[in-house]
């Protein structure tokens, strides 16, 4: 019988199962891919969650393996519209760490590895749950092997096509945006150094990040979602719009994607957790999602050791999280489509109406709220 069985092994089923290993409680972490994947879609990491890493000791080789992001450049059509800096967003960690999630898994790895030897087991696939009230029993296939698990608890951090979810009857609701976008990474040969630059351009945003070893993101807003792209597609869309050019032979990755919106009915159904993507699924422009897993998880760790340990309001701690969590994943929506309207097409008076607007919000007065905002400190 197993204290807690987490079914997902991305990094934010990792830190989970970190955090329970610290606290000696018996953990797995069930993941369904045999590898680590080697496309990386999330690579910001902010304030808060380095510092809930601090508590497992991944902070440090974390900050050892990425590049800390200082600020941003907004730039319009006519030049610099107005600059960010990070000083104010934390006093410890006054940066976003920009790490891909292929490292970051890496890191999250070895040091679940380190707490707790074998807790993560590779190419095991969910396919029964049932709350029996005491425990839940979890029906697990391992190529042609069957298993069944039993937890007290169960937590789904197994993404937006959660089968936990699904297994307890969840409800998931949610709409696609009309917005798609592609993405790669090239070597960097801009004068940016550890600064993002957002440009602001007529036809849709161009967005840029510093990526240890000397590489950059890039992120087009696109008129439609496009397949087959290559290299040399987004290196034209990026220098028609900002007159950089890109070595398009040297791209590392490159993918097109669209975004969602959705969020769970529920984040405690009885002895099933949801955290992460399982629980809600927010755009990736601005970086929030998994950093929102991440401080679920944080949330939720210290809650299930009380309840494994059967003490007094359990339960009722248990529900405030989910209303708190759930409460935080509508804010960080909010904030995803913000940040989607100012880089959607715009021309003619939309453009300079936007452009005054983003003046305004980086003078100086605004600037630390904004710097705020932007690194999750109101998470």
């Amino acid at each position: 019988m197993l204290d807690v069985l987490v079914v997902g092994g991305g990094p934010v089923g990792l830190f989970l199962g970190c955090l329970l290993a610290r606290r000696e409680l018996s953990v797995a972490v069930l993941e369904r891919r045999p590898a680590r994947s080697g496309h990386s879609r999330a690579v910001g990491i902010h304030p808060p969650a380095l510092a809930a890493f601090e508590e497992v000791g991944l902070t440090t080789p974390l900050l050892a393996a990425g590049v800390p992001i200082t600020g941003g450049v907004v730039l319009g059509r006519g030049g610099v519209i107005g600059e960010l800096s990070f000083r104010a967003a934390s006093p410890r960690y006054p940066f976003i760490l920009s790490l891909p999630q292929r490292d970051t898994e890496q890191v999250l790895e070895e040091r679940l590895a380190h707490l707790a030897p074998g807790a993560l087991r590779r190419g095991v696939v969910v396919v029964g749950l049932r709350d029996e009230g005491g425990h839940v029993s979890v029906a697990c296939r391992e190529g042609e092997r069957e298993e069944l698990l039993r937890a007290r608890l169960v937590v789904g951090a197994d993404g937006t096509r959660s089968t936990v979810r699904g297994l307890a009857g969840i409800g998931f609701p949610g709409a696609p945006y009309p917005d798609s976008y592609l993405m790669g990474d090239f070597p960097d040969t801009t004068a940016f150094g550890p600064r993002a630059a957002i440009s602001l351009m007529e036809d849709g945003v161009v967005e840029s990040f510093p990526l240890p070893g000397e590489q950059r993101r890039w992120v087009v807003h696109t008129e439609t979602l496009r397949d087959d792209v290559r290299a040399q597609d987004l290196a034209a869309l990026v220098r028609g719009r900002t007159g950089l050019h890109l070595p398009a032979g040297d791209c590392t990755m490159l993918s097109a994607f669209g975004v969602r919106h959705h969020l769970a009915d529920r984040m405690v159904l009885g002895r099933v957790h949801l955290i992460g993507d399982a629980a809600h699924e927010i755009s990736p422009i601005g970086g929030q999602g998994m950093n929102l897993g991440w401080l679920d998880a944080a949330a939720l760790a210290p809650l299930l050791g009380r309840a494994v340990g059967g003490a007094p309001g359990a339960r009722a701690a248990l529900l405030r999280y989910e209303r708190a969590r759930l409460r935080s994943a509508r804010l960080a929506t909010r904030q995803a489509e913000f940040n989607m309207a100012f880089g959607r097409p715009a021309r003619g008076p939309a453009r300079r109406v936007r452009d005054a607007v983003l003046r305004g919000l980086l003078s100086p007065p605004v600037q630390p709220l904004l710097a705020r905002a932007f690194t999750m400190r109101w998470l």
